[in-house]
């Protein structure tokens, strides 16, 4: 059985191609609904479109030969990418016979969100799945070396701080915090709730005034080094086989073929034929042909969508709708606080939005803060703004720990989310009206705590046609089409 035939999609391909609103596409919504359940109310349409994506399938099997055939270009060598790398060899039944590409435009990491994050992992989230990717996650990272281990290389330290998240809320979002923490309950995370005074009691640096109410996590939350996992995970990646490419994805080559929905829309179904890379300080670029593409461009995978023309279609219809994600950038400052808050310093989140937690045993921690959607900074750069720290983090920083008056900044940096604009949360499957791309997406801050659940759950997309090991449908792209948001409530 050919590779094509094995890995790509069949007909389920189809029962999402012509997702639609509901209320708004009543004939195209009745097929789909036809097509999903395999009945005999299938209609003509239907069965052309399955020969059309047949004979699409049979083109690109007879295509195969070629030194540039990859069965699966990942685009974004972060650490989300090489995480789904990592799965997609990990699966014993394909290991040696999928070749698996990561292409990368800068392999210094300089502006990589991964290195340039804050590096925390917890279980306060209000959705259960992502408290269950955190979960999957932790516990990863708690056997890394059973995962990630190379044979005669040095085992993994992933400097793991067990500290906690500690969340503060005021009285008027107290009650989204108890039922935050029975969700967390229910999903099996370890966390406690905590009145003014066990707070108190607890951490007496704190100042409580404003607090109702505070959440701590008990384990499985804290901070480790970011660079330690990426780098895990792209080591282990390419012993499995792997390949790096260093270059930029600027345009792909694709096939089209056009349908009419019963109620008279036309939809261009695509299929991604090769991936244009562009090599690093030279004009010479590479096309590389293959069966799969995963959009894991983090906050450029929304650029990455236009080059094969998502969102480009007519305004209210399938093909008009695009990524919704772009780069946010984010400040991280670093301060000097030498009667700060000791060892026992948690992951603390303010119900202003200021967060800060230790950074090593020398009086220094990290802080920041997100900014009003109207304040939201320039993104053409990684430059910083140290007004910002003056105006928007200090005085919330003085305020919850009066020994951060007298702090000293040291350094700072800037790093990029990649901030779903619909819902701040992952977009996790295939494209509706591309039947090869993948995304794995739009995490808005927390795809590094969630990169070993989330590469797992996109190889077993690809390579057993649905997700096995946690149920993570609802983060698909299904859900910007038809208007239904999954809001993430504690998005720090």
């Amino acid at each position: 059985m050919s590779t094509w035939r094995r890995l790509h999609v069949k007909v389920r391909t189809a029962r999402a191609l012509l997702t639609s609103r509901r209320e708004t596409r009543p004939h195209t919504w009745t097929l789909i609904q036809s097509l999903s359940s395999g009945s005999a109310l299938r209609s003509d349409f239907f069965k052309d479109l399955e020969a059309q994506l047949a004979a699409m399938r049979q083109k690109a099997a007879d295509a195969l030969p070629g030194s540039s055939w990859t069965d699966i270009v990942i685009v974004g060598g972060g650490v989300v990418g090489w995480s789904i790398a990592y799965w997609l060899k990990q699966k014993e039944r394909v290991r040696g016979e999928v070749k698996v590409v990561v292409v990368e435009k800068d392999t210094t990491y300089s502006q990589a969100s991964t290195v340039l994050s804050a590096g925390g992992i917890r279980q306060q989230f209000s959705l259960p799945e992502n408290i269950h990717l955190s979960l999957a996650s932790a516990d990863f990272m708690r056997n890394i070396n059973d995962h990630l281990g190379v044979l005669n290389e040095d085992p993994i330290n992933l400097q793991f701080n067990q500290s906690g998240y500690l969340f503060l809320a005021s009285e008027q979002v107290a009650h989204i915090m108890e039922e935050n923490y029975s969700i967390q309950r229910s999903a099996g995370a370890k966390v406690r709730l905590l009145s003014p005074t066990q707070l108190k009691d607890k951490f007496p640096w704190i100042n409580t005034d404003g607090v109702v109410l505070s959440s701590y996590g008990l384990e499985n939350e804290g901070w480790f080094d970011p660079w330690t996992l990426l780098n895990a995970f792209r080591r282990k990646a390419v012993s499995m086989g792997v390949f790096q490419c260093c270059g930029e994805v600027t345009d792909f080559k694709h096939s089209t073929n056009v349908v009419t929905t019963a109620d008279g829309e036309s939809l261009p179904l695509r299929r991604i034929q090769s991936v244009k890379v562009q090599m690093p300080n030279s004009l010479e670029y590479q096309p590389v042909e293959c069966a799969i593409v995963v959009n894991a461009a983090g906050a450029f995978s929304g650029k990455l969508a236009d080059m094969v023309g998502i969102g480009f279609g007519p305004k209210n219809t399938i093909a008009g709708i695009p990524l919704p994600v772009e780069p946010r950038k984010r400040y991280v400052y670093v301060v000097h606080c030498p009667d700060g808050p000791g060892l026992d310093t948690p992951f603390l989140i303010d119900y202003s939005g200021v967060y800060f937690r230790r950074e090593g045993l020398g009086g220094n921690f990290i802080t920041g803060t997100s900014p009003e959607e109207s304040e939201e900074p320039n993104t053409r750069n990684l430059d910083v703004d140290h007004q910002f720290f003056e105006d928007k983090v200090w005085p919330s920083l003085a305020h919850r720990v009066p020994a951060f008056e007298k702090l000293k900044v040291t350094s700072a940096w800037a790093g990029y989310y990649d901030y779903n604009t619909f819902d701040q949360n992952g977009i996790i499957g295939i494209h509706p009206l591309i039947n090869n791309m993948y995304f794995a997406t739009g995490f808005s801050g927390h795809g590094l705590q969630h990169s070993p659940a989330v590469g797992r759950a996109v190889a077993e997309l690809i390579l057993d046609g649905n997700f096995k090991t946690l149920d993570l449908s609802g983060l698909g792209f299904r859900r910007i089409l038809t208007q239904e948001p999954m809001m993430e409530r504690n998005i720090v």
